[in-house]
Formats: structure tokens, C-alpha cells, sequence
């Protein structure tokens, strides 16, 4: 089939629509043509400053000229044989590197994967495995992914879990930490003992898995001294300490792994989103005897860990070091915050301005009220951002939340671009 040269987003869209199932969503009706950096083009020509990353995909920017090099020269190698077929150094190498930089003062071992979800999955299937319990407590307002079980973990249910149940059973939902919601780190650690309680003893509990930063959820911050108790409280009774950093991982918060600012050494981290700069890979990192658990064949895929992603990773860990983009990460962050909040005092609608690192939100509530989550208003806000040439995301339990994940190695030039329109948006948008 040739494809058409003179293509326009209202025509794709029709074609979308007639061709890609409506459960498959869309955050702009935008197609890209071209994506250089913290900027893209669209089929029409039309450029726009990306503070969405693909998710938290792109720390390291559209088309870095090292990935793309390092993946080029793979394909002159080999595109694919399966690990467990036929094994390749750069597999190995990226697990040695990830090793070396997870926390915690014991031997680990890593597996790599081809998406979040299954990162999670296996975790899950490796701590039943290795402490012989099924049960798992997650949070609410999680995120963990669309497949069954992960959805199960999940604390959202439009749109995400409407119509797919039942989910997994032995699945137990305590309150995340939230001081701006009124629940205290002394609430969450006692969601947990009622747990304990009144649906399943501590003995029969294999893992509790949480986000250092909540994705999805609003981009809430674990407090430093919850995860430490959430250490503790695991350790007392043989638990499994789980973080889900898929997409916290790979230096966004301002250190390789955003848990490391905690002290805490979880058993086991989850990755994936930005470790390959776009090519897909997910990983579990883990306490070596942990990791070892599962037997011969009981963890792998076709695709896991592919030659072409791992260096795409190998890549990625390159250019952290060389362009310093964990303190480039802090200091961006210092940036988005500080121009945020000088929006927030002249824009009542701004309730909250958080983050960890460069991954920073807002939060949108009418005249600034906790209480009135204002959905409609982010909705407005992202679609004046998109007129005006820029790319924004929202999340949220409520929907009213802004997430800022602008790659690391956008110039501050272009940093502050975004940032002007996201102001003359809000007016635009208040104005109506």
C-alpha cells in the first residue's frame, strides 16, 4: 500500500477512527511527523515543544544522536535470536550496569523485559515464589499497568478497569500517604495493620509494592519517612518491599532510582519507560537470592531484554553520565517549580505545586479548592496548551492534574518556552 504524501491531522484522525478500536485512547488529535529533542512536527508542519516525553519515555530527548547510533550499529549484528535461544553480551552488560546501580549494600541480579506491566507481573511472580504467599497489598491511586493482574494492583477504575473484571484475587488496596488529601503517613501505616486484620494475615502477604512518586495517581510523593516504615513494617513480618519506579526509573526524580532519596533498599525495583530512550525494555532488579528464586524457564519472553533495546539502554546510561543529567534532572526540576509557583499566586485554580526531581505537577481545583477537583479546566488547559504549540498531559485520581515530563535535555530556552504557554493558556482558559 503506498502511503499518502500530503497528510493532515483531521484525516488521519478519520482513519484512526475507522481503523484502531476507541479503547486505544488519545491524549491530542496530533500525529507526528518529526521529533528532534523536546520538539516535534506534525504532519502539517505545525512544530510544538513536548513536555509529555511519551510518557516519561523520553528523559533523554527525541532521536538522541548516541542511541540512535548505538542501535544502528546493532543492526549491523543482530536484530533478535531470544536470550534463552541464543544469549548476548549486551544483556548481560546492562544487567551488570543496573546492578551496579540499584541500592542496598547485597548482591543483585536483574531481568529484562519488553513492557512495565510485565516488569510488575514478574516481580509479583517472583515474591510469590520466593517467600511461598500469595497475597499483595498496593495503594490507592496506583497505577501498575493494564494487564490483569497488574490492573488488579491498579487503584483507578475509569478508565482503566471498567469492564475487564474480576481481577486477580488476594489483592488489598491501603491508603497512600497524602497530606494535601488529609491522609497522614501514620493513616497509611495503619490502612495497612487494618489490612492485616481484617482481610489477610501478614504471614500470607508476599509483597507490598508502591510508587516512590505515584505516575498516574497525580504525581503524589512518597514521604522519605513513609517508605522507611513501609521497610520496616516488611521486614517485621517477611514481607517483600516492592517499588514500582517504571516511570520514576532512569533518573527523572534527580537520582537513577527516585527510592534512593528515601535511604530505603527495596528487594526488588521495577523499570522501564525512559531506561532505552524509546526502545521498549523493562526490567526487575532485585536481592540476588530473590531474583534466583523461580526455577529454570519460569521467567523470560520472546522479545524480553531484545539485542536492539539493550543498547539503546547501554546508550541511555552513557549519556546520563556524560551530560550529567541526574543533577541536570534536580536543577530542571528547581526550574519548573519556581515558575509554577509564580503562576499558582496569581492563578487561584492552582491548588497545588509538587514533584520530585523533573517530574512536577500542578494540581487544578475550582478557586483553589481541595475539594473541587476541576477536570473540566485541565481538560480546557491541555487542549489552549495544544493551540498554542505545546504538548501536556494530565492524570490524576480526579483527572485534575498536570504532569510535567519535559526530557532532561531540553535547553532551558526551550524549558521556559513551554512554560509562557502553559501561562497564557491558564488565562485564555479563565477567561472563557
Amino acid at each position: 500500500m503506498k502511503r499518502e504524501t500530503n497528510l493532515n491531522n483531521a484525516a488521519l484522525m478519520a482513519r484512526r477512527h475507522a481503523a484502531v478500536p476507541r479503547g486505544v485512547g488519545y491524549s491530542h488529535e496530533v500525529f507526528i511527523a518529526r521529533g528532534e529533542n523536546a520538539e516535534v512536527w506534525d504532519v502539517e508542519g505545525k512544530r510544538y515543544v513536548d513536555f509529555a516525553g511519551g510518557i516519561a519515555v523520553l528523559n533523554t530527548g527525541h532521536r538522541h544522536p548516541a542511541i540512535i547510533a548505538a542501535v544502528k550499529a546493532q543492526l549491523d549484528l543482530y536484530t533478535h535470536t531470544c536470550f534463552q535461544v541464543l544469549a548476548y553480551e549486551p544483556y548481560v552488560e546492562l544487567a551488570e550496569r543496573i546492578n551496579a546501580k540499584a541500592p542496598g549494600d547485597f548482591a543483585k541480579k536483574t531481568l529484562f523485559l519488553t513492557t512495565g506491566s510485565e516488569a510488575v507481573e514478574n516481580a509479583i511472580k517472583i515474591a510469590r515464589a520466593y517467600t511461598k504467599r500469595s497475597a499483595v497489598i498496593a495503594f490507592t491511586s496506583a497505577y501498575h499497568g493494564r494487564t490483569l493482574l497488574t490492573l488488579g494492583l491498579t487503584g483507578k477504575i475509569t478508565p482503566y478497569k471498567n469492564g475487564f473484571g474480576p481481577f486477580p484475587e488476594e489483592i488489598f488496596r491501603a491508603k497512600f500517604p497524602d497530606a494535601l488529601h488529609g491522609v497522614s503517613i501514620d493513616d497509611s501505616i495503619a490502612s495497612i495493620e487494618l489490612i492485616f486484620k481484617n482481610d489477610v494475615e501478614a504471614s500470607r502477604v508476599a509483597a507490598i509494592i508502591v510508587e516512590p512518586v505515584q505516575g498516574e495517581g497525580g504525581f503524589n510523593v512518597a514521604p522519605a519517612e513513609f517508605l522507611q516504615r513501609l521497610r520496616a513494617l516488611c521486614d517485621q513480618h517477611g514481607i517483600l518491599l516492592i517499588a514500582d519506579e517504571i516511570q520514576t526509573g532512569a533518573g527523572r526524580t534527580g537520582t537513577w532510582f527516585a527510592v534512593e532519596q528515601s535511604g530505603v533498599a527495596p528487594d526488588m525495583i521495577t523499570m522501564a519507560k525512559s531506561m532505552a530512550g524509546g526502545f521498549p525494555i523493562s526490567a526487575v532488579v532485585g536481592r540476588a537470592e530473590v531474583m534466583d528464586a523461580p526455577a529454570p524457564g519460569g521467567l523470560g519472553g520472546t522479545y524480553a531484554g531484545s539485542p536492539m533495546s539493550c543498547a539503546a539502554a547501554l546508550a541511555v546510561l552513557d549519556i546520563f553520565e556524560k551530560e550529567n543529567l541526574l543533577a541536570r534532572s534536580r536543577q530542571l526540576g528547581e526550574r519548573l517549580i519556581a515558575s509554577l509557583k509564580t503562576m499558582a499566586a496569581k492563578n487561584k485554580c492552582i491548588a497545588d505545586v509538587r514533584g520530585l526531581g523533573a517530574m512536577v505537577a500542578i494540581e487544578l481545583c475550582k478557586g483553589g479548592d481541595l475539594h473541587q477537583p476541576d477536570a473540566d479546566m485541565t481538560k480546557r488547559l491541555c487542549a489552549e496548551a495544544t493551540k498554542r504549540g505545546l504538548i501536556l498531559l494530565s492524570c490524576g485520581t480526579y483527572g485534575n492534574v498536570i504532569r510535567i515530563l519535559v526530557p532532561l535535555t531540553a535547553s532551558d530556552a526551550i524549558v521556559d518556552e513551554g512554560l509562557a504557554i502553559i501561562d497564557a493558556a491558564l488565562t485564555a482558559v479563565q477567561a472563557v
